[in-house]
């Protein structure tokens, strides 16, 4: 049992994919860029709590008097407000100590003035230092520290405190990386549904199109022609397909039709014929030539049926063929020889061998079959006057045998469909009898033999096939 699953449309498949890996891609993209803010706001802001505490260090220098710290209520100023310009909620803390770490002023409550601060800050070397506090609420600690340095010595230190998370907290920064990705998502998932929507209508109405083939109408049109290369050659070779098939369905209605008329012809004078016979309205002279009419019209039909036969066995490959190797030029000879021997009146052959023989891998009855069928719709062509040329050249590992004639040649419009089983041109179907099965015969055959058969060229003055054949390395059969 095969299970069934439902079908989505084009457009609904993949937008839902392209949205789904779309989201997946601006997460990935939203979380690296959140990553990123994060750790270039903390290093900028290091760098202007760094530039802040030498700018205030330098003003605090400037305001000393005698080489000591000025009074409190004159750095007032200086410590007020320092996070706006850090684009900070918060406020550092802003500590102004001596050169021993006793805090002097700060922008904190009084009560703060008197502490010291660690030596071990002091000492360090490192103007940015983290620092992990004993406590758990506070978190890391970055600590900025410049000296304040007057001409003639340094008279303290400025010291700014700040945690790292209230360093990298960017909320709208945040805010707008979600604004940008929500709109590329959107922006995104529109594109994807009108580009899949555009894609998905000419499809639908190729799809539409099949549809009304499969139920015999032929007549499909589209209402627009895409832009895209490949839908744009998608619709235009369907639409080619089928003017072929509605082409092919009326050729195939009038073949079928001409090959019952064919065989229903012998069939209609053998019944007249025996049915006048058996009346008795026909003397015993008349009766011997209506039955011989009689017996000509058989084999006509024999003929035919054979020629189904032998058609339905090669395209079933259930035709063995006896390869060998021969001398092209003497099995083309031996051909024409056979073949003009047959003929009711003398028609000029002029042949044009190879200068140097060469051989081929074939049967030689299959060989005599193709040419003897070309032979005789050039001599059809040419009303039997005239002369056909049959000439052969060597082309790379290739023998290529030409067969010309002076005809009246084959119309344009019918040349693509010659090698159509039972397909018969206007001027044999109205002259010449038979099924339409010579040509499509005798390039199946020279298929079989490794070769091929080609219409060359066809106008009003002529008309020339040519047989392909591999050459072969071995000896030639004796």
């Amino acid at each position: 049992m095969f299970t069934k699953h439902k079908k989505v449309s084009l457009q609904r498949y993949w937008t839902t994919r392209y949205l789904f890996t779309l989201v997946i891609g601006l997460a990935v993209i939203a979380i690296i860029s959140a990553m990123w803010i994060r750790h270039t706001t903390l290093d900028n802001r290091l760098n202007i709590m760094e530039f802040m505490a030498e700018e205030t260090a330098s003003r605090i220098a400037n305001m000393s008097d005698n080489g000591t710290l000025p009074p409190e209520f004159e750095m007032h100023r200086l410590l007020d407000d320092p996070g706006r310009f850090m684009n900070m909620e918060s406020n550092p803390t802003i500590y102004v100590t001596d050169n021993d770490g006793v805090i002097e002023n700060s922008n904190l409550p009084p009560s703060s003035n008197g502490q010291t601060i660690s030596q071990s800050i002091i000492e360090d070397e490192e103007t940015i230092q983290l620092i992990s506090p004993d406590s758990e609420d506070l978190g890391d600690v970055y600590i900025v520290k410049k000296p304040i340095e007057t001409d003639e010595s340094q008279i303290g230190w400025v010291i700014y405190v700040e945690t790292k998370a209230n360093l990298s907290q960017v909320n709208q920064e945040y805010g707008q990386l979600s604004i940008m990705i929500i709109s590329l998502l959107l922006l995104g998932w529109g594109a994807i549904y009108f580009l899949s929507g555009r894609l998905s209508k000419p499809i639908k109405e190729v799809a539409k199109a099949a549809k009304q083939v499969e139920k015999g109408n032929y007549q499909v049109h589209f209402s627009n022609q895409a832009k895209e290369e490949e839908i744009a050659d998608l619709i235009q070779s369907f639409q080619e397909m089928t003017q072929k098939l509605e082409h092919l369905e009326a050729l195939r209605t009038e073949l079928l039709a001409g090959v019952s008329h064919e065989l229903k012809t012998p069939v209609t004078s053998i019944s007249g014929l025996l049915r006048a016979i058996d009346d008795g309205v026909v003397d015993e002279q008349e009766s011997k030539e209506f039955l011989r009419m009689s017996i000509k019209e058989t084999e006509k039909m024999k003929t035919m049926v054979e020629d189904l036969l032998a058609f339905n066995k090669f395209a079933a490959n259930a035709v063995p063929v006896t390869l060998d190797t021969y001398l092209i030029n003497d099995l083309v000879q031996e051909s024409i020889n056979l073949w003009a021997k047959t003929q009711p009146i003398e028609l000029s052959v002029e042949t044009v061998l190879l200068e140097e023989d060469c051989t081929v891998e074939v049967d030689p009855v299959r060989i005599q079959q193709i040419l003897t069928n070309l032979l005789n719709n050039a001599a059809q062509a040419m009303n039997e006057k005239g002369t056909i040329l049959i000439k052969l050249h060597q082309q790379n590992d290739q023998v290529a045998i030409n067969v010309v004639d002076s005809g009246e040649g084959i119309p344009p419009e019918e040349q693509p469909y010659i090698f159509e089983r039972f397909y018969r041109g206007t001027n044999k179907k109205y002259k010449v009898g038979g099924l339409g099965l010579g040509l499509p015969f005798s390039k199946m055959i020279a298929n079989v033999l490794n070769g091929d058969l080609l219409l060359v060229k066809s106008s009003e003055t002529g008309t020339a096939f040519r047989i392909v054949l591999p050459i072969s390395d071995q000896t030639a059969s004796n």
